[in-house]
């Protein structure tokens, strides 16, 4: 254990658990995290990806635009549940709100699988959709504080981009499951709906060995559990082979917890103290919902209407799509902690967005085929889900410690009605696919937002790369060493 173990003064707690945290060696207990924790993405694409496919229309007698309703009410339950379980994850702790979250979801999605009619099944979709937004909120937070410093970019883009393999395996499993060939029509859509749960049902005692985050003990006045928590995890690292480096006790910060965050200390940490900086988390988030909507539920619009490829194989060309898509993060993601965030989020962001404006002038054009054009979006998107991924991380890490899921979970909500819009304008923009010009100043117009995301990240944007969370952003808790005024 380390010498400098919490002190009071004044009431304020004097502590080195941060600093501790983050000069640890990447052991076998980091691996526990991702896994136990990062399983939640892949989650949510397996589920919109199974969704998308409406294999349960005909067995519920669904028209068209209840099936779309389907869609929407699982993404108006995600907002519920950011907002709801943002601001538990803050009040209640990380751990006992990313068990909570998960246990929803598994019911959710698991009971949908037996869904009798349309109504049982849209208020199925609802509870998933809270579990999933509510996983966001608890996870995201949880991640960035339990993750060394100099890790914490290149892992939790790494997890955000995991979406892509629930996506990818969930166009896999409809493939085969939605094919009457293989299984029967009124049974594979809910075989479908059973992966999910059984998947979350096998990381569920992993999560129960995730330790409470101790940054977010520590500013709850728990400083002795927050000690021992470190002292848990160092001795775990210690068997598994770590060397742990001493830790120079300047590094230690004060702080006095404080439970009263209403509207008002809200409210000046968004729009004044740190409103730069919500500026840069909205223009980044808005900026990839917007897009990603855009492409990812019109993509076989596209590919039916303008290359008349078939509604059945339109999944074969999303494969390689979603490959793309999680590829960037997993191969990018290291040189934001290297490079840094801000010049990285700004070349993935303009990247994407010019090949994006090269794909639509080739569209135009009419010199592209399914195949080709599906070639320009695995370009983009490789690095559009990189910057994507960044932009999660960003608004998880800039804000103070005490608000830290209330921030994931505000940025959340406003994307998604953000990107809510986007389906449905270059839905429009398709048409019956005889003209080509609405849809090629839809690209042009989704590029340049892209475009715009980029340059705001690169004149405002925060360079927290191998810094401390308490270095990016003082907990509100946060207390000066000389008077014990609030920093």
């Amino acid at each position: 254990m380390s010498e400098a173990v919490a002190q009071r003064t004044d009431r304020a707690i004097r502590s080195l658990v941060p600093a501790r945290m983050d000069r640890l060696p990447w052991t076998k207990f980091h691996w526990s995290v991702v896994f136990g924790l990062g399983v939640s993405w892949i989650l949510d694409g397996l589920e919109i990806q199974i969704v998308s496919e409406s294999g349960f229309q005909k067995t519920l007698g669904m028209s068209a635009a209840q099936v779309g309703l389907t869609g929407t009410v699982y993404l108006v339950g995600q907002v519920v549940g950011a907002l709801t379980f943002g601001r538990l994850t803050d009040r209640l702790g990380r751990r006992r709100l990313f068990i909570m979250t998960l246990v929803i979801y598994l019911v959710g999605s698991g009971l949908a699988g037996l869904s009798p009619n349309m109504w049982f099944l849209w208020v199925c979709r609802f509870v998933a959709g809270m579990g999933i937004g509510g996983e966001y909120t608890a996870i995201n937070s949880a991640i960035d504080e339990l993750i060394p410093s100099r890790f914490r970019g290149r892992v939790d883009i790494a997890i955000n981009g995991t979406y892509w393999l629930g996506a990818f395996f969930g166009a896999l499993a409809n493939l085969y499951l939605l094919n009457p060939d293989n299984v029967a029509e009124n049974i594979g859509w809910r075989v479908a709906f059973f992966i999910g749960p059984i998947l979350g049902l096998s990381i569920i005692w992993l999560r129960r060995h995730i330790p409470e985050s101790p940054r977010w003990l520590l500013t709850h006045g728990r400083a002795e559990e927050a000690e021992r928590t470190v002292d848990e995890i160092e001795e775990r690292v210690r068997r598994e082979g770590g060397d742990i480096p001493e830790v120079d006790d300047s590094k230690a910060i004060l702080v006095k917890p404080e439970d009263r965050l209403g509207a008002k200390v809200l409210w000046d940490v968004f729009v004044h103290r740190y409103g730069r900086r919500t500026v840069l988390g909205l223009t980044m988030m808005v900026t990839q919902s917007f897009l990603y909507n855009a492409i990812f539920f019109t993509y076989a619009l596209v590919l039916t209407n303008f290359y008349g490829i078939s509604k059945a194989d339109t999944s074969l060309y999303f494969l390689p799509f979603a490959a793309g898509n999680l590829l960037g993060p997993l191969l990018l993601g290291h040189f934001f902690d290297t490079i840094g965030r801000r010049k990285m989020i700004f070349g993935t962001y303009t990247i994407a967005g010019f090949v994006l404006l090269a794909s639509a002038w080739a569209f135009h054009a009419e010199i592209l085929n399914a195949t080709t054009h599906t070639i320009f979006w695995c370009v983009a998107f490789f690095f559009a889900s990189a910057g994507a991924s960044a932009a999660y991380l960003t608004v998880s890490e800039i804000f103070p410690l005490e608000v830290r899921g209330q921030a994931i979970s505000y940025f959340f909500v406003v994307a998604q009605c953000a990107g809510a819009i986007a389906p449905v304008l270059y839905g429009a923009l398709i048409g019956d696919g005889k003209d080509r010009v609405p849809l090629t100043w839809g690209y042009v117009a989704g590029a340049v937002i892209m475009i715009f995301g980029g340059i705001v990240a690169w004149v405002i944007g925060i360079d927290a790369e191998r810094k401390s969370l308490e270095d990016v952003a003082d907990p509100l808790s946060k207390v000066s060493e000389e008077s014990g005024a609030r920093a």
